[in-house]
C-alpha cells in the first residue's frame, strides 16, 4: 500500500508538473504520465520471454556423487532461443528442463558459463514447426540512473513466474570479493531465492541486469549484473561456451582507500597492492606501491574502488601472450614495462567420485582454491567425506590434500583413478591403503580400511 501512495503521488506531483509549464494540458500530462500503463507496456514486453527453469545437477561435497535438482530463472535474448541465467543456477547442470510464459515445456542444453561473472547461457530445443519463442532485448544500463524505477522478473520459491517493482538504489555498488569485473546495480525491487537470472526490466521494456543476490535478512536489498556487462562478454560465450580471461596476476587498490584507511596523494592512476607468484605481472618486474597510469596507451585512474572492476575487466580482456605497455610510477620516476597476459584458464577444478573409499576428490586451483595452491601448486584434495563412512572411520577431513596413496604419488585424478582401481581389484587379499596427507601445512599419514561397504548396509 505504501509503494502504491508513493507511485500515484509521483505521478501526480509529475502532472502538476506539466500543468505548470504551460506547454500540454493537465489531461494530456496526465494520459502521458499514467505510471500504471507505462509499467504495463514495459511488463508486456519482457514477460513473456521469462522462463522458469528447472535444472538436475550433479554434486560431490557429501562425499559421493548426488543428483539435486535446483530451480531459478531465465530470460530469451533471442528468436533463436538462447536463454540468459546465473551460472549458479545451471553449474554442473547434466539436464536443464525450462516452462515459458504460454505454458510450452522445452529441453534446453547449456551453450556457456562464466562463473567470475555468474552468467550462462542456454539454447532451448524447439520443435520444429512449433510457434516463434518470444524475446526481450538488451537495454543500456549506464542510462540507469539511482531511483529510476525498474522490475524484477522470474520464479521466486519456485513458483512459475512473478513481477515485482522498485527502484534502482545504487548504479555502481561495489561488492567486495563479488566485483572482480563489473559493479552490481542494486534494487529495493523484491529477490526472493529462485529469482536467480531473471531480468531486471528499465520502463522502457528492456532488460538492464540479470537478477543474482539477494539479502534475506535486513530488508530490501538486492543485486543485478548490469546488462552492459553482459554484452560486453555474451558473444564470446556464444561461441567458445566460456570467456576466456586473460590473467596478469595484479591484486590493485584505489588512490582513496576508505577500508584500509590508506589515500594516495595522487589523483591519477592505480595502485598495485601486490602481485601474484609466479605471475606476468611479477615477471614484468611491477612491483607493491606501483602507480599505473597507462594500459596500452589507455590511461587508468581508480580513485575509489567502485573503478576497479572497469580497470580489472580491462585487464581480462587484454591479448594472451602479446606483450602490452604498462606506465607506472615508481618512487617519483615514471618508467615503462612490458607484460604478456597468459590464459586464466579454469577457475575451479575437476572433481571425482571414490565409491568404497567414501570420499570425493577435487583438483586444486589457485583461483578456487588459493589457501591450498600456497602449499602445493598440482594436486588433489579431498572435497567431500561421506558420514558414516569409510573414510571418516580413518579420519580423513574435507581439505587434506593427498600426497601419496600406498606410495604412490597422487598429483592429477587420473592417479587417484587408476590406484583405486587397483586397490578394489585386490579387496579379497588387501583391504586398507594408506594415505599421506597434508593438513593445515602438517603431514600426516592414515590407514583408510574399506573392507567395510556402506551403500549396502
Amino acid at each position: 500500500m505504501k509503494r502504491l501512495v508513493l507511485v500515484l503521488g509521483i505521478a501526480a506531483l509529475a502532472a502538476a508538473g506539466c500543468r505548470s509549464t504551460g506547454t500540454r494540458t493537465a489531461e494530456e500530462g496526465l494520459g502521458r504520465l499514467d505510471f500504471r500503463e507505462v509499467i504495463r507496456q514495459a511488463k508486456d514486453k519482457v514477460f513473456p520471454a521469462v522462463v522458469y527453469i528447472k535444472a538436475i545437477r550433479e554434486t560431490h561435497e557429501a562425499g559421493k556423487k548426488m543428483s539435486q535438482e535446483v530451480a531459478g530463472s531465465g530470460v530469451i535474448v533471442s528468436p533463436e532461443g538462447e536463454v540468459l541465467t546465473n551460472w549458479h543456477v545451471v553449474d554442473k547442470a547434466v539436464a536443464c528442463r525450462c516452462l515459458l510464459y504460454d505454458g510450452r515445456a522445452m529441453e534446453a542444453e547449456v551453450v556457456g558459463t562464466d562463473k567470475d561473472t555468474d552468467l550462462a547461457v542456454l539454447r532451448l530445443k524447439v520443435p520444429a514447426e512449433t510457434e516463434p519463442v518470444p524475446f526481450a532485448v538488451l537495454g543500456d544500463s549506464d542510462a540507469l540512473k539511482d531511483g529510476d524505477f525498474v522490475m524484477v522478473m522470474g520464479a521466486p520459491w519456485g513458483l512459475s513466474r512473478s513481477v515485482s517493482i522498485g527502484i534502482v538504489s545504487c548504479t555502481r555498488r561495489f561488492l567486495p570479493e563479488k566485483s572482480d569485473y563489473s559493479l552490481w546495480l542494486q534494487t529495493d525491487a523484491a529477490i526472493s531465492p529462485g529469482n536467480s537470472g531473471g531480468p531486471l526490466v528499465n520502463t522502457d521494456g528492456e532488460i538492464v541486469g540479470v537478477t543474482t543476490l539477494a539479502a534475506l535478512i535486513g530488508g530490501d536489498m538486492g543485486f543485478a549484473i548490469p546488462s552492459n556487462t553482459v554484452r560486453s562478454i555474451l558473444s564470446q560465450i556464444r561461441e567458445s561456451g566460456k570467456v576466456n580471461w586473460s590473467w596478469t596476476g595484479l591484486q590493485l587498490q584505489p588512490l582513496k582507500d576508505f577500508d584500509r584507511n590508506i589515500y594516495f596523494e595522487d589523483d591519477e592512476g592505480v595502485i598495485v597492492a601486490e602481485t601474484d607468484p609466479e605471475s606476468p605481472a611479477r615477471r614484468a618486474g611491477i612491483l607493491a606501491r606501483d602507480r599505473i597510469l597507462a594500459i596500452g596507451g589507455r590511461p587508468v585512474t581508480a580513485v575509489t574502488e567502485e573503478d576497479l572492476p572497469a580497470i580489472r575487466r580491462r585487464l581480462g580482456l587484454l591479448t594472451k601472450h602479446e606483450p602490452v605497455r604498462i606506465a607506472l610510477q615508481r618512487n617519483g620516476e615514471q618508467r615503462v614495462v612490458e607484460l604478456t597476459p597468459r590464459e586464466k584458464g579454469k577457475v575451479e577444478g575437476e572433481e571425482l567420485d571414490c565409491p568404497r573409499w567414501d570420499l570425493t576428490v577435487k583438483q586444486i586451483n589457485q583461483f578456487d582454491n588459493p589457501e591450498l595452491y600456497f602449499h602445493r601448486k598440482e594436486g588433489v584434495f579431498i572435497y567431500g567425506v561421506k558420514r558414516p563412512g569409510n573414510a571418516a572411520s580413518a579420519e580423513l577431513r574435507t581439505g587434506d590434500i593427498i600426497l601419496k596413496i600406498d606410495g604412490q604419488e597422487v598429483r592429477t585424478l587420473e592417479d587417484v583413478k587408476r590406484i583405486r582401481a587397483e586397490a578394489l581389484e585386490n579387496i579379497k587379499t588387501k583391504h586398507r591403503a594408506i594415505f599421506s596427507v597434508l593438513r593445515n601445512g602438517l603431514l600426516r599419514q592414515t590407514v583408510l580400511d574399506f573392507s567395510r561397504d556402506y551403500e549396502k548396509q
